[in-house]
């Protein structure tokens, strides 16, 4: 990520903040590397299982030019590749407090997240898909059809049918 797309990023992030200098001197001081930041403002986040995400990610990757932000926890080597514990997709406001899904979490109005700074490395956390500054999201409805193309291909890597 060049230098500009950083901070357009950065900027865009902070904007959800109840104070960005504090939002900025979390990112400054953490070890870690990250911040508290409120969903339910800018974005709210649903989150995925590792696997479920993984392959969302790459079906999203083939229907839309650009998803929103995506974050990734911890993630393991497994058969050649990572696997993380969970993906956190950035979606409108609102969507968490309607979405219905087994196995889905909702990050809305009333939660922090711990979000990384842009183009750093951090402890655990980080960016699959950073910020692009101007605020896109991923629509919940093409999520969903990412989602359902996803447990698919995973049922069928695991041998069983949908």
């Amino acid at each position: 990520m060049t230098d500009p797309e950083a901070k357009a990023a950065v900027e865009w992030l902070v904007s959800a903040a109840p104070d960005p200098g504090a939002c900025r001197r979390a990112w400054e001081h953490n070890p870690l590397g990250v911040a508290l930041l409120p969903a339910g403002r800018r974005w709210d986040v649903l989150i995925l299982p590792g696997e479920l995400g993984q392959a969302a990610l790459e079906v999203l990757h083939l229907l839309v030019d650009r998803p929103g932000p995506v974050l990734a926890d911890f993630g393991v080597r497994r058969r050649s590749r990572t696997v993380f514990g969970r993906l956190g997709f950035f979606v409108p406001p609102g969507t968490a407090s309607r979405w219905i899904g087994t196995g889905v979490r909702g990050a809305g109005r009333g939660t922090w997240i711990v979000v990384p700074y842009p183009g750093r490395a951090t402890g655990g956390v980080r960016w699959l898909v950073l910020p692009d500054g101007a605020g896109t999201l991923t629509d919940p409805a093409v999520l969903e059809l990412a989602m359902h193309e996803a447990a698919a291909r995973v049922l069928a890597e695991e041998g069983r049918k949908p």
